[in-house]
């Protein structure tokens, strides 16, 4: 379904829902005030509606309210991070207090196939509602919570916009399988994998449109996922509506991105001062007079623009929520652009006497991408500053470029970095649409047992171009380039379970069990590019080319049951059963099962510590569970198949190219990774819950797991092939502090803490043991080979280099290194396995307050024992880079530090140019005034000013000490975002 098939769908319903909305006829009015019941606060924003009608109405800034009932009618008060509460009219005057969930136990948690309360839990979970998000210019939804939960590592992939990070939690446990988390988005598990034409597939989520996170760290409490809950669980839940009177809600972001840090290299004196003493004749007559700084010329400020406009209400039992929203991102990288339009809709009915719910979501994104050509940010840091931006010679579009004397370009060069943005247009226009469609039934002779189906489709399509003019130097002898690209999938979701919950008081228990069975089908056609000549073949004319294409398909099917038993509140126990067939695998390895079992204990509700002053909260937990992993395996690896091979290996057919089918490499005796994962744990609370935390130890046992192996020459289609190579192990703590300091009528003051250690290391790797040098890993372009490596007793992607000999100032001498087995010969036996790019601490540190109107707040991030190869010292640090080439060239000003000509060609391996890449970075800071009632008591206004990446204390000499893969190769950099927020309920 298009965007705009979406749109029109919407149209009908809307005005209806419009139309219709009446209220009923009212008899008083009722008017009070909303408070908190800690300190009498006044609550803002409370969403209060007369239960059963649509007459609904929310607290002003000073927490009053007034609206029409009957008496004798509930009214129902709803607030984010309160417990919700009913009153029945007696009297005009209603004054209303509100628990804070925090210090309620009965809070509801959303976990995988249903809810709990939150004190029957037993497993390592925690939750982060929108009250307690990042603010400023989200692009993707899981930059809401960076920071915010311990042992969960979320690091942007770049300062693109719609990137999207890398997400890690308790460390990585596969080597080149997925160590992504499972994403569930509305009971909608999400293929991962990418969508073509996408810098990210989180990015089609409206972060505007999201309740909360629930995060599953260990496998008591993500095992009820199995086979694709290895990296633990993220359970994203939307906002729904809330019934009441009809209501808007719009809010703006406008935003300015800024680059402050760029690649220090070489000045043009600097250049033409070593070309001159150390460059030839011709080198010398290429100097340019110019001062170019060439990074200058690709990066600009960019801005932004994030609009959303929600209309919420309710027809008798139908609760409903709509917003449409549009984001326009102009990255700092020139040329690169995000425009997306999203539409979703939330309608949640309940009929047959509040016994049957219904919960529809529809999510609609289309996107409108281009995105720069990010080969331009290396090729700006080694340019030729002397030389100048354009050309009086018009052939290569204006542009400066490398010529011979004839005016022809000259093989081998580095083109115009800002030409390379300019004349190149990536246009990609992916679409996407995540529907779900709930049924909850609480049977009317037994209303303890419920029935809940689930039906849901995730579908996208993408379509996009590439176009390089014939006039551009990368595509010159070419004629250009134009090529088009298509992509459709669908991921298809059916859950049906039974849920029977019960407080049985005879034997002060509580049982809550759940059986059900899940089918997952995951489609997709994927066509292959299409290259076309530019100035050869119209661009009118390919639109309807034909596409050679492949249809991959993988199918999952689940059987599953889950028992939550409560004894008098004091004694806890969770148990969870699930059988996975998966058709990613052979018959004899296709079916896995998948158990879990977690225990608890509230000390605090046994008698000898009921009257007990100190501890508002106490409880041990403990638990165990088996995960598997199935997401980055390819569909057929298990058995030898077929493939459709690349066009530059086509067979010439008379006038036509074809391309041919051939053999891919293969391994019958493939299965899932399994991870065992074992946890303690303690939560405690002071002072009725305004000092509260945990701490968590853990232990989790990855086995069978999958690499990219080598196999001899000769055998099985393929030089190299997935295969089960062994085991991995991480184990560590984590520690989350919650504290309200201060809190009265005034002022209230929120500060948090969380830390995590983590200790990552490979145990077993089986595929050849008499080689003793592991499984290489981490590529560089500086490097012809790898610089990490997995290897026992040693974290996963660790380097492993040379080590580097100093002189006595302290300074690296070229090509020398330890010869550390003294056979005197330096090769791979000299080799060093020193540092990992896993780092060994991560923490967060953020801090909230409201002042009367005024709020504001900060968060910080940081990491411990990070390790980075700097990449673009080695490759650019040299004197080679200046004048090795028949062409100038530029270098890192490193090199005015190490004086290497580049002559070695193991000095890229070199443990020198490896840094700790320790940080403390804050993430966010932001501040906020509530003007309260506007346009003649008609609205609300809120304005909120945010900076995002503010700063970053770190000793990395690099531009960004935050790299997943611990691989620094020209990032795109990320910029300082200053953003103001409006928002405004009417």
């Amino acid at each position: 379904m298009t965007l705009r098939r979406l749109l029109k769908s919407l149209v009908i319903p809307v005005f209806l829902l419009v139309g219709l909305h009446a209220s009923a006829q009212e008899t008083i009015l009722v008017s009070g005030k909303v408070s908190d019941s800690k300190d009498g606060s006044p609550l803002v924003g409370v969403s209060i509606n007369v239960k059963g009608t649509t007459t609904g109405t929310t607290s002003d800034a000073t927490g009053k309210f007034s609206l029409k009932a009957k008496p004798g009618a509930t009214i129902v008060f709803t607030y984010v991070g309160f417990v919700n509460h009913e009153v029945v009219v007696s009297t005009p005057e209603m004054n209303v207090a509100l628990t804070a969930v925090q210090s309620s136990l009965n809070e509801v948690v959303v976990i995988g196939y249903g809810t709990a309360r939150k004190k029957d839990l037993t497993g390592a979970v925690a939750n982060v509602t929108s009250k307690d998000f990042q603010k400023g210019n989200i692009t993707t939804p899981e930059q809401l919570i960076a920071g915010k939960v311990a042992g969960v590592s979320i690091i942007s992939n770049s300062g693109r916009p719609g990137a999207g990070s890398t997400i890690r939690i308790r460390g990585g446990s596969s080597l080149v399988a997925s160590n992504d988390p499972l994403i569930v988005v509305d009971g909608v598990p999400l293929d991962y994998n990418g969508i073509s034409g996408a810098a990210n597939p989180l990015s089609f989520i409206n972060s505007n449109d999201i309740e909360s996170f629930t995060v599953l760290k260990d496998a008591s409490a993500a095992a009820i996922y199995g086979s694709r809950a290895n990296n633990g669980v993220i359970i994203i839940t939307t906002k729904k509506g809330k019934g009441g009177a009809l209501r808007f809600t719009f809010n703006t972001n406008n935003s300015v991105s800024q680059l402050f840090n760029k690649v220090d290299v070489l000045s043009s004196s600097e250049v033409k001062s070593l070309v001159n003493q150390y460059g030839s004749p011709k080198q010398m007559s290429q100097l340019g007079n110019s001062n170019t700084d060439w990074q200058d010329q690709i990066y600009q400020t960019g801005f932004g623009t994030d609009n959303n406009l929600t209309m919420m209400g309710g027809l008798k039992n139908l609760p409903y929520r709509l917003t449409v929203g549009y984001m326009n991102q102009t990255g700092v990288l020139k040329t690169d652009n995000l425009q997306k339009t999203s539409v979703s809709l939330a309608l949640n009915p309940t009929f047959l006497d509040n016994h049957l719910k219904v919960d529809l979501n529809l999510k609609g994104s289309a996107q409108n991408t281009r995105f720069a050509d990010e080969g331009a940010i290396g090729t700006a840091v080694g340019f030729d500053p002397t030389q100048p931006i354009y050309s009086n010679d018009k052939r290569y579009g204006g542009y400066f470029e490398w010529r011979e004397a004839d005016g022809s370009l000259i093989q081998n060069r580095a083109n115009n970095p800002l030409g390379m943005l300019e004349q190149r247009w990536d246009e990609q226009n992916p679409k996407r649409l995540i529907s779900n469609l709930q049924l909850d039934y609480k049977f009317h002779f037994l209303p303890e047992l419920r029935a809940n189906m689930n039906a849901a489709l995730d579908y996208s399509n993408s379509e996009g171009h590439v176009y390089v003019p014939d006039s551009a130097a990368s595509n010159y002898t070419s004629g250009g380039l134009y090529r088009q690209s298509k992509q459709e999938k669908k991921n298809s979701v059916f859950d049906f379970y039974l849920n029977y919950a019960k407080d049985i008081k005879s034997i002060n228990s509580r049982v809550d069990v759940t059986a059900g069975y899940s089918y997952n089908n995951f489609w997709t056609k994927n066509y292959f590019y299409r290259d076309l000549n530019a100035k050869h073949d119209t661009i009118a004319g390919t639109k309807n080319v034909n596409f050679p294409y492949d249809i991959p398909e993988n199918t999952l099917m689940s059987y599953w049951a889950r028992l939550i038993y409560n004894y008098g509140s004091r004694y806890f126990l969770t148990a969870s059963l699930r059988r996975d067939g998966s058709s990613r695998f052979s018959k004899e390895n296709r079916w896995g099962t998948f158990p879990s079992l977690g225990l608890a204990w509230s000390i605090k509700n046994e008698d000898f510590m009921k009257s007990n002053k100190t501890f508002s909260e106490l409880k041990l937990r403990l638990g165990y569970g088996l995960t598997g992993q199935q997401d980055g395996i390819g569909n057929y690896d298990y058995l030898s198949r077929y493939g459709l091979g690349a066009q530059t290996a086509a067979y010439q057919m008379g006038s036509q190219y074809v391309t041919y089918y051939g053999p891919f490499g293969f391994n019958s005796n493939l299965k899932w990774e399994e991870l065992t994962s074992y946890n303690a744990a303690i939560d405690f609370g002071f002072l009725n819950n305004r000092i509260n935390g945990s701490i968590d130890f853990y232990l989790r046992k990855s086995q069978d797991l999958l690499n990219n192996v080598p196999q001899a020459a000769a055998t099985n289609f393929s030089s190299y092939v997935l295969a089960n190579v062994g085991s991995l192990e991480n184990k560590g703590v984590e520690f989350t502090l919650n504290t309200n300091p201060v809190r009265n009528t005034n002022f209230n003051l929120n500060v948090n803490f969380n830390v995590a250690y983590n200790d990552n290391q490979i145990t077993k790797l089986n595929y050849n043991p008499n080689d003793p040098t592991g499984l290489p890993t981490g590529t560089a372009a500086a490097v012809n080979g790898f610089v990490q490596i997995h290897q026992v007793g040693y974290s996963r992607n660790t380097f492993y280099m040379y080590q580097q000999i100093y002189d006595e100032n302290g300074k690296p001498i070229e090509g020398l290194f330890e010869d550390r087995n003294r056979d005197g010969i330096l090769n791979d036996k000299d080799k060093n396995y020193v540092h990992s790019a896993v780092a060994d601490w991560i923490g967060g540190f953020n801090a909230d307050f409201t002042y009367k109107k005024w709020s504001g707040g900060f968060v910080m991030r940081g990491s411990l024992n990070n390790y980075v190869y700097n990449n673009v010292f080695a490759n650019r640090g040299r004197l080679n880079n200046v004048t090795g080439a028949y062409i100038i060239g530029n270098a890192s000003s490193n090199y005015l530090t190490t004086q290497f000509k580049g002559e070695n060609d193991k000095q890229t391996l070199s443990d020198y140019y490896l840094e700790n890449a320790s940080f403390l970075r804050m993430d966010n800071i932001f501040a906020g005034y509530n003007f309260g009632k506007v346009l003649r008591d008609a609205a609300t206004l809120r304005l909120n000013a945010s900076v995002q990446n503010v700063f970053v204390i770190t000793k990395y000499q690099g531009l960004d000490p935050e790299i997943a893969n611990g691989i620094d190769q020209n990032i795109y950099p990320r910029p300082t975002v200053f953003s103001l927020a409006i928002n405004l309920d009417f």
